[in-house]
């Protein structure tokens, strides 16, 4: 089995989702606020929360001017456990205050 396979086949608990989405939305969700404007295409968000997350991407509500609208926003890699997820958030959101320009976020 090669490392694309096992990541394909990640399966996060309901206890790490769980985890995961009540550290982010609690203490990061200006974080989340910068990675939808830049990465997701929505510079008119006011607010986002992250909903999930997979292999793949993570998932967030974000409110917009017309309502809330869902983005999904695909990792730099696949991700294959919670330590994954942390990094590739981490890495999302230095990339988004790079392209933004807001070292300071």
């Amino acid at each position: 089995m090669t490392d694309q396979n096992a990541a394909e086949r990640a399966q996060f608990g309901p206890d790490v989702v769980a985890a995961v989405l009540a550290h982010m939305n609690d203490d990061h969700a200006d974080d989340s606020l910068l990675i939808c404007r830049v990465l997701g295409g929505r510079p008119d968000a006011i607010a986002a929360t992250m909903t999930g997350f997979d292999h793949e991407a993570a998932t967030f509500d974000i409110s917009v001017p017309e309502g809330v609208v869902g983005v999904r926003i695909a990792w730099d890699r696949p991700v294959r456990d919670r330590a994954d997820v942390r990094t590739a958030v981490v890495a999302m959101f230095r990339v988004a205050q790079e392209r933004s320009g807001d070292s300071e976020s």
